[in-house]
């Protein structure tokens, strides 16, 4: 695991690397062509520089911000498109502010910003296309072999078939163990029939294998316990499928899970005190600077909410809900109201991607997040926080627990208004995506920690601006 966790930060070092100095060239080669047409004058070697150095930074810190050198960014080229345009946009106005405040003396010509910000994202493109689709920076990928080619290892046949999927590691093959279920087990993936003994050591150096992963169906009796302790030895990662997949996907494939892994994992309850202690605070202080600036967003919304149907129908512009909290406790949800006064006359009902009882004023505050903002409330009377699994309704939450394992233990945070699962997952509405969901939930449960939080923060943004998720 520590060997690949290397290659990846190999890889982002290395791309973090190559788009600064490409991005430090573009600016280079645009003042060098403003000059030879007349658009810009000649100027000095220092004020080229900074103000060359001041725009690779802020491009670069607007990159990581919106998640381009995450090692295992999970986007469409045309996603990558998009958060290209929003952190060199970002950047242009943030250099624009900051030369002019503090560098007004060295400022270039007013041609030289705007054709480097249009020629980077051109280069940016172009060069993402080449090392994403072509995987020119798949150096030191870690070579994996998976001993099992049953129903479990099948997991990784079906949940990781794109390449993206497999960016941080080159699937060697599968190899069977006796007690696999070979008829619910692997389909297309490449088999190998090598025998697992004390000469297993050689097919591992001959294939220069990195990392083993355990996925076999029977253990008892099955597994090869001293040929894997003779390759840990060696230096070889032995890894658990459920630690594999936590690792690559971000979620814990609840229904693989068994009482032991349970048991041996670092469990479900965080252990950053500082972090639980300064929770309340933390949480309060940012809702009063978002209310700061939303303030009349929601006055708007509000109004327009009363004089779309409310005024009519006499019924409040606000829409209360019971919902599940930390540790079970029922608290009541504040929403703008986006559905009709009687959306639910015939009982709870789940919400759906293109639900009928939506208001046509409901369709718009939904697609970007406008119906939440009254929850800032909930944050201040500390019954949820910004980051946390989503609230669900008791109804639901006592159908969900029934049926689907460990679905109790995303109680053990605090709610949020943004969550893991709400990034990972699409729109959703049924048990079966209420068990997909838990299993980024229980990633984050168990995850926890300020970086995530920043991250799934910074991603939540994204998400608003561009209108995407659930």
């Amino acid at each position: 695991m520590a060997l690949n966790k290397r290659n990846q930060n190999k890889r982002s070092n290395i791309l973090v690397i190559s788009e600064a100095l490409l991005i430090a060239y573009i600016g280079y080669i645009t003042h060098f062509i403003l000059t030879q047409i007349g658009l810009s004058s000649q100027v000095s070697i220092e004020k080229l520089v900074i103000n060359t150095g001041l725009l690779t930074i802020s491009i670069l810190l607007c990159s990581l911000s919106v998640g381009l050198y995450e090692a295992k960014l999970r986007e469409t080229f045309r996603g990558i498109i998009r958060r290209i345009f929003v952190s060199v946009g970002l950047s242009y106005f943030l250099v624009e502010v900051v030369s002019r405040a503090l560098f007004d003396g060295l400022l270039m010509g007013s041609y030289f910003l705007p054709a480097s910000v249009c020629a980077i994202i051109i280069t940016l493109v172009v060069f993402r296309y080449f090392t994403n689709r072509l995987g020119l920076l798949g150096l030191g990928k870690v070579r994996i072999v998976v001993l099992g080619a049953g129903e479990r290892a099948s997991i990784i046949e079906k949940r990781m078939r794109r390449d993206v999927d497999r960016i941080g590691f080159e699937l060697v093959g599968f190899v069977p163990i006796p007690g696999d279920n070979r008829e619910d087990g692997i389909r297309k993936e490449k088999i190998i029939h090598v025998k697992v003994d004390e000469n297993f050591q050689q097919f591992i150096t001959d294939n220069e294998i990195e990392e083993i992963v355990i996925a076999c169906d029977q253990r008892r009796g099955t597994l090869p316990v001293e040929v894997l302790f003779d390759c840990r030895l060696r230096g070889i990662e032995v890894t658990e499928l459920l630690d594999f997949m936590e690792r690559e996907t971000g979620q814990i494939v609840v229904n693989l899970m068994y009482p032991s892994w349970v048991i041996y994992s670092n469990g479900f309850k965080s252990q950053n005190y500082l972090r639980d202690a300064l929770d309340y605070t933390v949480n309060a202080m940012l809702a009063f600077i978002i209310f700061f600036f939303v303030w009349p967003i929601m006055l708007a919304t509000a109004i327009i909410i009363y004089l779309d149907d409310g005024r009519r129908t006499g019924v409040s512009v606000l829409y209360k809900q019971e919902r599940v909290g930390l540790n079970g406790q029922l608290f009541k949800i504040l929403k703008f109201r986006s559905m009709r006064p009687d959306a639910e006359k015939d009982g709870a009902k789940w919400a759906s991607k293109n639900d009928d009882r939506v208001t046509r004023i409901g369709h718009f505050i939904r697609k970007y997040r406008i119906d939440e903002l009254p929850q800032l409330l909930n944050v201040f009377k500390g019954e949820m926080s910004f980051i946390g699994p989503r609230p669900e309704r008791p109804q639901f939450v006592e159908q969900l627990v029934r049926e689907v394992p460990y679905y109790n233990q995303r109680h053990n945070v605090k709610p949020g208004l943004a969550g893991w699962a709400q990034l990972n997952y699409p729109y959703g509405a049924s048990v079966e995506d209420s068990m997909e969901k838990l299993k980024f939930d229980l990633y984050y449960v168990k995850h926890q920690s300020l970086l995530l939080d920043i991250l799934i923060l910074i991603r939540t943004v994204e998400v608003v601006l561009f209108g995407k998720g659930r």
